[in-house]
Order: structure tokens, then sequence, then C-alpha cells
């Protein structure tokens, strides 16, 4: 389940070339990729679940790496759930990209050594649909299609390091981690997989309206 090729690994810094991502969690996204994956987005801002999460391998030790995230559309295109089949239609051209966010993971920068010793989550990463949202969230169009995208990133200690940056960076993709960006859940069965799940959704399944 290692990810060791992002595009283009050639060319790159030795420190960012042999870097290596697996997905945690496989098998849950998987499940939810079968259905169709639904993340809710806020004005508030929501966490992913599941959380995007991954194991590294191949950074060198003493160095120091930025992690950081970004989420493109997968395409040009809105979409409407049809509930008599269950299934996405789409329903026209997409709505103009939201600003392109990236979002840190709170402990970079860190050594290649740190960030290897266990499964870095980014638990804090929220969504939202709030085009005007000042608290750094990421900003997402409903009924749009995303892939999120995870980013290792060398801190280059060269003076001149940006000259340097197309190869300072290695960058990953799972395609089983794609998403549908909903207000609210359209597809029941990922409502029921949420919660089954889900371990903060304790409450619903208890019979606890509150979430």
């Amino acid at each position: 389940g290692w990810a060791a090729e992002g595009p283009g690994s050639s060319g790159k810094n030795r420190r960012v070339s042999h870097a290596m991502a697996r997905l945690e969690m496989g098998s849950l996204w998987e499940e939810f990729n079968r259905l169709g994956t639904e993340m809710i987005v806020t004005k508030a801002g929501r966490r992913m679940f599941p959380t995007f999460q991954v194991k590294l391998a191949g950074l060198d030790p003493l160095s120091d790496y930025v992690l950081l995230m970004d989420f493109i559309p997968l395409d040009d295109k809105r979409y409407r759930y049809a509930f008599h089949s269950s299934s996405w239609l789409a329903a026209g051209r997409a709505e103009p990209a939201a600003p392109g966010r990236v979002h840190f993971h709170p402990d970079s920068p860190a050594k290649g050594a740190q960030w290897m010793r266990q499964i870095v989550s980014f638990d804090k990463l929220k969504l939202t649909n709030n085009l005007l949202d000042d608290n750094g969230h990421i900003i997402l169009n409903s009924m749009h299609r995303y892939q999120p995208r995870f980013h290792v990133v060398l801190v280059d200690p060269r003076r001149d390091s940006e000259r340097f940056a197309h190869q300072n960076f290695k960058s990953f993709s799972f395609p089983e981690t794609q998403f549908m960006a909903v207000t609210a859940y359209q597809n029941h069965r990922i409502t029921q997989l949420k919660i089954a799940s889900n371990p903060f959704a304790k409450g619903f399944r208890d019979g606890d309206p509150e979430p």
C-alpha cells in the first residue's frame, strides 16, 4: 500500500525523492469509496471522516520537512443526487473554483525522524463552504467532487532555496480518498457507514439526537 512515485519524481532532491506514503485506514476509505464518499462542508467548518492519515518512510531523518494538504476539483461539473436511482448526476458546469488553500500540518516543520516515528494525522483540517472564511479552513463548493492531495516539502537551508522549490517537494494522491462535498448527506448508506465507523458519532448510535 506504499505510494512511492508521485508524478515526476525524477529531478527531485534526493531527500524527498525516496519519500513514500501509505494511506492509513485504507480498507475503510475503500468501503466509503465504493458507496461514493461524501464529506460535509459547513459555514463554521467540519472535520473529515475518515480522517486523512498517512505513514511515512524514506525521509532523511535529520532534515526538516513541512507536510501539507490541498484539494483539487476532479472535474468541471456540478452534481445533484438522484434519490430514485441512488446516484450522482452531472447538473451543469462547476461554479468558479473557491480560493485554493493549503492546510499545513500543525507540527510542521519537523525532522524526518519525527514524521516517520508515528502516523501523521490531519485531524485538525476542516472543510467549509464559506467563501469569506478567515479561519484558514479549506474552502470547497458543495455538490462538487474533490481529490485530496498530500505534499512532503523539504525545508531547504540554502540561501537561494526558492530556485530549487520544484525539486524540494513530493506529492501523493490516493484515488480512494476522492469525495463529493455536501451540506447534508445524500446517500443514506453513507450516513449509516459514518455512524457505524466514526467513534465520535456515538450519540447517533445510542438514539441520542445530540451529535
